[in-house]
């Protein structure tokens, strides 16, 4: 037999004035309607001030703070960045100096060597491992051991040793897109942070694992350097699910642990979507001390243009190339 439920008396509920209710959407926050012909800042202003939105522009309206006061805008990124097309958007911005730090894995300087040296790059993996041949390109490889191999005896870390030899070598015909080689010009520390198996020309012969773990982790000690000066300043994760994440947690807790003031700055990561890692290790466990983490969700080769020139727009002609 079932057992009778009784019916809910609708007629007692209890109700409250809704303009006395808190709201979270208010008009003052909707979005205006594009105009055509509006500039750029104005097409900014006129999104909404609701989720995504108001988080891209907090994430621009920081670092355009951190730059006028001159704290460090530090730009993490996995080599999907460089492979999507975005290296000249993150030369622009060194060359306006809206750049203090950079910090990629290891496969960014396949990609950026090879973008530098033949203008392509990104071979098609599943048809090149079915036959064998993944990973097995000859000038690649030889030139990225040989510059880790020399900057390893030069005392450099991985980032110094792959750029300069971009800068400097001959071959490089489009080194001006170049990360690496536009860091080494302009002096700007760029730090790579490699597991060791995870990237093509570790397979090579030409391979010395005592070349890659000394300059990658000379990097680590650069990378903590930069961590230790980041009170006030902005840290933009871009792709790295896994290695950036785990290597910055570690470099904040090294420099707090040495009596570096790291509280208050804003760790912003960037991705297709939510992962475990850039989520705890970057946007909330470093800013649990008065910072900020801001999580945005969506296309490199859209979200970060749009950050870059949101960025351009804030901090106007302070930013014009000056020929660094």
């Amino acid at each position: 037999m079932s057992r009778r439920v009784p019916k809910i008396d609708r007629s007692r509920v209890r109700t409250y004035p809704a303009r006395k209710r808190l709201s979270k959407v208010k008009r003052s926050l909707e979005g205006t309607p594009h105009r055509p012909g509006a500039s750029f800042a104005e097409f900014l202003d006129s999104l909404p001030g609701l989720l995504g939105a108001a988080d891209l522009r907090a994430a621009i309206d920081a670092a355009a703070r951190a730059h006028q006061r001159g704290k460090l805008l530090l730009w993490g990124f996995g080599a999907h960045l460089i492979k999507v097309g975005l290296a000249p958007t993150v030369v622009d911005l060194m060359e306006r100096g809206l750049v203090q730090g950079l910090l990629m894995n290891g496969a960014g300087c396949v990609h950026d060597l090879e973008l530098a040296m033949m203008g392509q790059t990104s071979e098609d993996v599943a048809p090149a491992l079915d036959e064998g041949s993944f990973g097995m390109a000859r000038e690649t490889s030889e030139l990225l051991n040989g510059a880790i191999a020399a900057g390893h005896a030069q005392g450099l870390g991985m980032g110094a040793a792959v750029g300069h030899a971009i800068l400097s070598g001959s071959g490089y015909r489009h080194r001006d897109r170049s990360i690496l080689a536009t860091a080494a010009r302009l002096e700007i520390p760029v730090t790579v942070h490699v597991a060791i198996g995870t990237d093509i020309h570790h397979m090579h012969p030409s391979a010395d694992g005592a070349a890659l773990g000394a300059t990658s982790y000379r990097d680590f000690e650069t990378l903590a350097g930069l961590v230790a000066a980041l009170e006030g300043g902005v840290l933009f994760n871009i792709g790295s699910a896994v290695i950036l994440p785990e290597v910055f947690l570690k470099a904040l807790a090294l420099a707090r642990n040495l009596g570096h003031k790291v509280d208050k700055f804003t760790a912003v990561n960037c991705d297709f979507i939510r992962q475990y890692r850039p989520s705890v290790n970057v946007v909330e466990r470093p800013t649990r001390k008065g910072g900020r983490g801001i999580s945005l969700i969506g296309q490199h080769e859209i979200l970060v243009p749009l950050l870059a020139a949101g960025l351009l727009e804030k901090v106007g002609p302070a930013a014009d190339k000056k020929g660094r």
